[in-house]
């Protein structure tokens, strides 16, 4: 009962439903919804394409666009905050937050991945910028970073690469698996990457529509072949939200990679999306997700009871 329950909280709005095994209860009411207006945008801003979304432990929404003042940064209520960056990217792309704060960003223009403060101060810079590569001081059109309590990271160097690179906490290059294919451990575009934790790294393997799950080292250990496109993923209280970019659909997975429920469809309207690509959640469970060709964020929280 506690397990159906928790996967009942997880559930998200408009469309969706747990898929029901044998013997299980009928599907519920969906208990998520879109929050209207979110967020305030200031005077005359706007956002290019929305690649990424991140939220830190005060709850801080950070956008990551492709535009002026490119990393903008909300209150959960939608209030702005501030906002920066401008002149440090070319293509924003990936974007996440450590468990001290600290802001990473990928960028695929100019093949760098950045780790900055909570104020956009640079502390890290890996890779050289606009020299794409494949040598342990280089990267091609990086896509995404997880990094680990510790604070070793990896990097989704996917887009001109297909590899995944890991690093120690002061960016010493510490080792590297995969290689363009389809089989275990290769990679069709390794575009999103986040860790349990139990040290396992969960790789969004792209155009194989597929997420491939590795130990800390980089040992295969299993595949999700039925994830639909990866383009977008974040671990969250044992489940898995997934942003299927293709579908313009979001999934949740349980960690075995089997659909529990999914929401949305090609559209404008709250709830539907244009090109899903990141998602993040915040304490409180509430849901972000960024829509590239939609040039928006969404927020979705729980359905209050009636």
């Amino acid at each position: 009962m506690k397990t159906f329950i928790l996967l009942l909280s997880l559930a998200v709005m408009s469309g969706v439903a747990l898929l029901a095994g044998p013997g299980a209860p009928p599907a519920q009411k969906p208990d998520y919804q879109a929050v209207p207006n979110w967020p305030q945008l200031p005077p005359n801003f706007q956002f290019g394409q929305v690649t990424g979304v991140a939220v830190d432990a005060a709850d801080q929404v950070y956008v990551f666009h492709r535009g002026k003042q490119p990393v903008v940064v909300f209150e959960r209520t939608g209030k702005f905050l501030r906002s920066w960056g401008d002149g440090l990217f070319k293509t924003a792309h990936g974007l996440r937050i450590d468990a001290g704060g600290h802001v990473w960003t990928t960028d695929l223009g100019t093949h760098l991945v950045m780790k900055f403060d909570a104020k956009g101060k640079l502390l890290l810079t890996l890779g050289k910028k606009g020299q794409p590569g494949d040598t342990p001081d280089k990267f091609n059109k990086p896509a995404d970073v997880a990094v680990t309590a510790a604070g070793a990271f990896y990097v989704a160097d996917g887009y001109g690469n297909n590899r995944v690179v890991k690093f120690a906490k002061d960016g010493t290059y510490l080792k590297e698996w995969g290689k363009k294919g389809k089989g275990d451990g290769e990679f069709n575009l390794p575009h999103a990457v986040c860790v349990d934790d139990k040290g396992r790294v969960f790789v969004g393997d792209r155009e194989n529509n597929r997420v491939q799950v590795f130990d800390a080292e980089g040992k295969y250990l299993a595949q999700w072949p039925d994830s639909g496109a990866p383009y977008g993923l974040f671990l969250h209280q044992g489940g898995m939200f997934l942003a299927d970019g293709r579908a313009h659909t979001v999934k949740l997975l349980n960690l075995d990679g089997k659909t529990l429920g999914q929401w949305g469809a090609r559209g404008a309207a709250a709830g539907q999306f244009d090109m899903p690509h990141w998602v993040g959640v915040d304490s409180q469970g509430a849901v972000y997700v960024a829509e590239v060709n939609g040039k928006r964020v969404q927020k979705f929280v729980p359905r209050k009871s009636d």
